[in-house]
């Protein structure tokens, strides 16, 4: 009896180092991580954080570092965000609620479904280039403010429709079952009872991948989008930039003070990221305790 007592002790004594070293392995990987991106954070902080002026919100760029700023590619970022926005939510969210709710469970729901999931992981210059046949090319609407946000569209869509499927899947189906009981038609189901318990993670998503596409540049990039403008786009036909596509032109020239003025930009497109992190966590709290 002592020795399976002892084999067992043994045992377990093998089964806590394992536990420890594993642990300490995962808090040093998680340690290099938050490290190396404190030191990103605070070596831009440190060379942008003077040139946080208001002119550099005021003043268009030019190429005289003194009086340059980001004012087109602020504006252009957020009038991006305001067509993206409503255009994302209706198809992405229209989507999800028709593949869950509505499709019929079969081999051609289960090929859409994988295309979708496999589509959220495409790089972005893919989507760059579809929106460059499609809509530059095809459609001739050139290199416009609305080319750039049907394209930004095409590459957040999926992530919406995955995040926007696991919320409604979240949905407990005594639900529905509830619903159906007092006599409610699908319609009536969905969209009073399932959808006001997905909100918050329908909108934690979108939200998120509106994060995900103000930082993206490529796509914009092969749209042909502009690094140099000196005006605000008076309509969805005009050209515009971006706040990413504006901070790489400052990097692209060898003088200091527009490398300043890059780690400038990515401060307020971090401030930008930030905010809209911070709101998807209050619109989701807030709708769970409406819940």
């Amino acid at each position: 009896m002592n020795i399976f007592q002892d084999a067992n002790r043994k045992q377990i004594a093998g089964r806590r180092k394992t536990d420890w070293l594993l642990h300490l392995l995962f808090v040093v990987a998680t340690s290099i991580g938050v490290l190396a991106l404190c030191a990103l954070i605070i070596d831009i902080l440190i060379d942008g954080i003077s040139r946080l002026q208001p002119d550099l919100f005021t003043n268009f760029p030019s190429r005289k570092a003194d009086g340059s700023g980001m004012k087109s590619a602020l504006v252009g970022t957020i009038y991006m965000l305001l067509i993206m926005a409503p255009i994302s939510f209706i198809f992405g969210v229209g989507a999800a609620i028709y593949l869950e709710e509505y499709a019929k469970k079969g081999r051609l729901t289960r090929m859409i479904q994988l295309n979708i999931s496999t589509l959220a992981g495409v790089p972005s210059i893919v989507y760059g280039i579809l929106g460059l046949t499609l809509f530059v090319r095809l459609l001739a609407l050139d290199r416009s403010l609305i080319a750039g946000a049907l394209t930004m569209t095409l590459l957040v869509l999926p992530i919406i429709i995955v995040s926007a499927q696991e919320a409604i899947r979240a949905v407990p189906k005594s639900r529905r079952d509830a619903s159906f009981a007092l006599g409610a038609t699908k319609w009536q189901t969905v969209s009073r009872s399932v959808m006001p318990s997905a909100l918050p993670g329908v909108l934690t998503g979108v939200i998120l991948a509106m994060s995900r596409a103000i930082g993206e540049t490529a796509p914009l990039v092969m749209i042909g989008a502009l690094t140099y403008v000196a005006f605000l786009p008076n309509g969805i036909k005009d050209s515009f930039t971006v706040i990413p596509i504006q901070v790489y032109n400052w990097l692209s020239k060898p003088q200091l003070e527009f490398k300043e003025l890059a780690a400038s930009g990515i401060i307020v497109l971090l401030a930008l990221l930030l905010l809209m992190n911070f709101s998807a966590i209050l619109l989701r709290n807030k709708y769970q305790k409406n819940v």
